[in-house]
């Protein structure tokens, strides 16, 4: 009888689908209260006990990781939506990580793609293949023509890296008291702006 009352009375056919289904219910969870959550709470809401979720996630860390992966496609529609038509480098990126730092603070999820957010989280993972896949997919949606500016492959990468760098350096700590929209957008515009054109200087 409990096995029929867990999984809202419909029991998953297989892991896959378990795994799924446990994701799916964190980041419902995530999008309500804006907030980490727990192994609890995810079992809670799937009427399973916890050890069923750790059966697939071994922490709420690699929970919230999966849950970032799966909304990561929502994610750059909205950021790919934002920075529609900009051309110019410098304000598309501006615009694009002022963004996404808010984003971020929002869905904390999406955090654990780029930086380290809390005392439990690997700070190295900045630096992660897949922290870098997520950068590299992102500025490759914007309408700016990157070999225009003097980038190739290598320094898209490098680009990426310090961009991911810039954004882990806000998470960490943001200010005190932290900057206003327009006071970061001018910030990232003037230092982040400079390091952006620097790659032209260099082709040149």
């Amino acid at each position: 009888m409990a096995r029929r009352r867990g999984w809202g009375g419909r029991p998953p056919e297989n892991d896959a689908e378990a795994s799924d289904r446990i994701v799916a219910a964190a980041v419902e969870l995530i999008a309500r209260t804006g907030a980490a959550i727990s192994i609890a709470d995810v079992a809670e809401s799937l009427g399973v006990i916890r050890q069923t979720v750790y059966r697939y996630f071994p922490s709420a860390d690699a929970l919230m990781r999966a849950s970032a992966i799966a909304s990561v496609d929502g994610f750059l529609d909205r950021l790919e939506a934002e920075v529609s038509g900009m051309t110019d480098a410098v304000e598309a990126m501006t615009h694009g990580i002022a963004y996404t730092l808010t984003e971020v603070r929002r869905t904390p999820h999406l955090g654990l793609l780029l930086a380290a957010t809390s005392s439990s989280a690997d700070p190295a993972g900045i630096t992660s293949d897949e922290a870098q896949a997520f950068g590299l997919t992102m500025i490759r949606r914007f309408d700016v023509d990157w070999r225009h500016y003097g980038y190739d492959d290598e320094s898209l990468r490098e680009l990426v890296e310090f961009l991911l760098r810039t954004m882990q350096s806000f998470f960490i700590s943001p200010g005190n008291p932290p900057r206003s929209d327009a006071e970061l957008r001018r910030y990232l515009r003037r230092w982040m702006g400079s390091a952006i054109i620097a790659q032209s200087t260099v082709m040149n």
